[in-house]
């Protein structure tokens, strides 16, 4: 999926070894200055300066309550979840 879509990651981290809950994903999500969500064949697209923690958290962490996997940052952008035509449109 990542080679058909030209992402070369630097770091892969394996999420059913190293989960990422609470507070801890919280930190990675506001990091970023875009959060795009995929779920199935929709997206939605949250700033963490603007949108709120909770809704943000209610759309990337899964059920288990761990950060959605896939997850990529791409520059100052993080992708969660997995969507092939999201992946195509921020392949470079």
């Amino acid at each position: 999926m990542l080679k058909r879509n030209n992402l070369n990651p630097a770091q892969i981290v394996d999420a059913r070894k190293e989960p990422l809950a609470g507070e801890e994903a919280w930190q990675l999500l506001a990091s970023a200055r875009e959060i795009v969500v995929a779920k199935g064949k929709s997206a939605v697209a949250f700033d963490p300066s603007v949108d709120g923690k909770e809704a943000i958290l209610a759309q990337a962490l899964g059920r288990t309550g761990n950060l959605r996997a896939p997850t990529l940052r791409l520059g100052d952008r993080l992708l969660v979840g997995f969507n092939d035509s999201l992946y195509s449109q921020f392949s470079g």
